[in-house]
């Protein structure tokens, strides 16, 4: 592999001369948007995963989603071809639970906004899951559930604003569905923290203590990041010192990624999962700003990027521009535009 594990200085995409699954021991896999879309498997999914686990690769799933219990996710998992036990899932649910336990003693009841995973996740850690603040509890917990409404929201504030303390299993705003994209954690806890005026500790991605979560669950010693999010899965392997691999299966596009600042830069990039498969290209830089990566050259001129030459790989391309936006980025603190060249690329 030739590029620095854990780099925190990327002005390029990294390059690996051997599959990912020989570079690391442990994939940490995004779910939604990465490996399925509501019910069903992101396309060529099912079949990488199965190629990196009999490559020798530990495969874990790792999600800001705390509605489901691990076990749930699990059966979900292997149901769409991917065997899967409950002790490879970790959720937010897992490490916001952490969070709460170590606030108040064995034994307490825990207000919980949210579904089965937060009360699974409560329970394993001796608290007490109630819906009411009338049960007297000595803090409120707040997950993604697609249940999750006005009243639930409503004891959360009653409680936030009478100083329990609050944790929150995520703040990503958005999740990904099989109809499109819809509202996420984010804005549940938003309309608690409009109300009081309170904001809660976060346990999620990209925050630490997910990142400490996943490895006490995993023991990982060479994890990759695999997600489709730059504010959480990128930012979360950035926070943790380790490398990540960005798919285009979820939310981010080619235009988003472009534009990253550093925090939000994977080490790697690949359409899908079938990324994990194969080595990672090198970027070379030429001189003058100029960049190339397989038959592709980028730079920026005029406030533009510009792409010449041609390849058998798109994202070749992409990966070129990559370097030449974010070189030009922390120069100058300028966003080249990038529409012309991505249209060029069919991205």
């Amino acid at each position: 592999m030739t590029d620095t594990v854990g780099s925190q200085a990327r002005t390029a995409p990294g390059g690996s001369d051997r599959p990912l699954t020989e570079a690391y021991d442990t994939a940490l896999l995004d779910l939604d948007g990465v490996v399925y879309a509501g019910p069903h498997a992101i396309v060529h999914a099912v079949d990488s995963l199965e190629a990196a686990r009999a490559a020798g690769m530990r495969l874990a799933y790792v999600t800001n989603n705390a509605s489901r219990p691990p076990r749930v996710v699990a059966e979900h998992l292997t149901e769409l071809g991917v065997p899967a036990e409950a002790a490879d899932v970790i959720n937010s649910a897992q490490a916001a639970a952490r969070l709460v336990a170590e606030k108040v003693p064995a034994g307490s009841k825990v207000l919980v906004v949210g579904g089965a995973g937060l009360v699974e996740a409560l329970t394993e850690h001796g608290l007490v899951p109630v819906r009411s603040l009338d049960d007297e509890p000595l803090a409120v917990v707040q997950g993604y559930d697609p249940t999750v409404g006005w009243q639930h929201l409503a004891e959360a504030s009653y409680a936030v604003a009478r100083g329990l303390p609050w944790v929150a299993s995520n703040t990503d705003l958005t999740v990904p569905t099989a109809r499109g994209i819809a509202p996420g954690n984010g804005t549940l806890v938003a309309a608690v923290s409009t109300a009081t005026g309170v904001e809660p500790e976060v346990a999620g991605k990209p925050l630490p203590p997910m990142h400490r979560e996943t490895v006490i669950r995993t023991g990982a010693e060479r994890p990759l990041v695999v997600g489709d999010r730059l504010d959480t899965d990128i930012e979360g392997a950035f926070n943790g010192g380790v490398d990540s691999l960005l798919v285009f299966t979820g939310v981010t596009t080619p235009a988003l990624l472009l534009a990253a600042p550093l925090r939000h830069r994977p080490t790697y990039l690949a359409a899908d999962l079938r990324g994990l498969l194969v080595a990672q290209p090198e970027v070379t830089a030429l001189g003058g700003g100029r960049f190339r990566c397989g038959g592709y050259e980028a730079r920026v001129d005029g406030g533009e990027l510009r792409l010449e030459g041609a390849g058998d790989d798109s994202y070749d391309g992409l990966r070129a521009l990559c370097a030449a936006a974010w070189t030009a980025a922390d120069a100058d603190g300028s966003a080249p535009d990038g529409r012309k060249a991505l249209a060029e690329l069919g991205l």
